[in-house]
C-alpha cells in the first residue's frame, strides 16, 4: 500500500495511512533525541512499524513501559530464554515484542511500575512512591481541573461506565506515576548515552502514555527542555488517538472481544 502524507501546520501532526516504512521517517525523527513510538498493545502491525523504527534510528538506547530493570537485564542476556517469563506477564504475544527489543544491541532501559508500588499509590499517592524528585516532575501537585475532569471522563468510558467516578482517581495517579518513570527513564538513558552519536533513545510505550499533551514528552519538556522529542501515535481503522502526536500512523484493528461483557454491559 502506497503511503500518503499530509502536512498541514506545525500543530497538526504528520498522517500516515497503512503500514508505516522506516524510511517513511521525517527528519525532526531522526534528529530528536527522544523518539517515543505509541502502540496499541496488541496490534502486530504497530509492533512491526516499532520493529522498522528502532531498525532505522539506531538509537542510543531503548525504554520500555513492559520491563522492570531487572527484567530488561535477563531479556538482553537471553532473548529466547526469557520468553517464558514474559508469557507470565500478562502483556500480549512475545512474538510481537521480540523483534522491537532486538532490531537494536543498545542498552534497554526498564521503565516498568512495579504492581505492588501501583496499588500502594492508590492510598498513599503517586509523590510518595516516584523514584526521583517529585516536585520537579510535577507530582507534588493536584492536575488542573479541566485535565482532572477529561481523566475522569476517559478512565469513566472505559471500565464502561460501570465503575463510580470516585474510585477512578487512583487509576489517574498511577498514570502519572508511569507516565514520569518512562520519562526519567528516557532522561537518563538520554544521559547515559549522550556522548554516542548514533541515534536517539527510543520509548516503547501505550499511545496513552506517547500522548503529547500530557504523556512522557510533556515530563520530558518540564525536566529537560534541552531535549527534543518526537512522538508516533499509531491508530486503527482511521482512528487518531487522543493527545497530540508529531506523527500518526494508522493500521488495520485487531478483532478483540467487547470489555464491556467483563462488567455485564456489552458496548452499544
Amino acid at each position: 500500500m502506497r503511503l500518503l502524507f499530509s502536512f498541514i501546520c506545525l500543530s497538526v501532526p504528520l498522517a500516515l495511512s497503512g503500514m508505516a516504512m522506516a524510511n517513511d521517517l521525517p527528519d525532526a525523527a531522526l534528529a530528536a533525541d527522544v523518539v517515543v513510538l505509541g502502540e496499541v498493545h496488541d496490534n502486530p502491525v504497530h509492533h512491526s512499524n516499532q520493529a522498522e523504527w528502532v531498525t532505522a534510528l539506531t538509537p542510543t538506547a531503548i525504554v520500555a513501559e513492559m520491563l522492570t530493570p531487572d527484567q530488561a537485564a535477563d531479556l538482553q542476556a537471553d532473548p529466547e530464554g526469557y520468553r517464558a517469563t514474559w508469557d507470565a506477564s500478562g502483556w500480549p504475544e512475545y512474538d510481537m515484542y521480540l523483534p522491537v527489543f532486538t532490531a537494536t544491541d543498545a542498552p534497554i532501559y526498564g521503565a516498568a511500575v512495579p504492581r505492588d508500588v501501583a496499588r500502594v499509590v492508590y492510598s498513599e499517592g503517586v509523590a510518595a512512591h516516584f523514584d526521583g524528585d517529585a516536585g520537579a516532575y510535577g507530582l507534588v501537585d493536584p492536575l488542573p481541573g479541566d485535565q482532572n475532569a477529561v481523566r475522569l471522563d476517559l478512565q469513566f468510558a472505559a471500565h464502561c461506565d460501570a465503575m463510580p467516578r470516585a474510585a477512578l482517581g487512583g487509576m489517574i495517579e498511577v498514570q502519572r506515576l508511569r507516565d514520569a518513570t518512562l520519562a526519567k527513564a528516557a532522561i537518563q538513558a538520554s544521559d547515559d548515552t549522550g556522548e554516542d552519536s548514533a541515534g536517539p533513545v527510543v520509548v516503547i510505550t501505550g499511545n496513552g502514555h506517547a500522548r503529547k499533551d500530557w504523556g512522557v514528552p510533556s515530563y520530558i519538556a518540564r525536566v529537560r527542555p534541552d531535549l527534543t522529542v518526537f512522538s508516533i501515535g499509531q491508530g486503527e481503522d482511521g482512528g487518531t488517538p487522543d493527545g497530540g502526536f508529531d506523527l500518526v500512523v494508522d493500521a488495520p484493528a485487531v478483532g478483540r472481544p467487547d470489555p464491556c461483557l467483563e462488567f455485564g454491559k456489552p458496548s452499544e
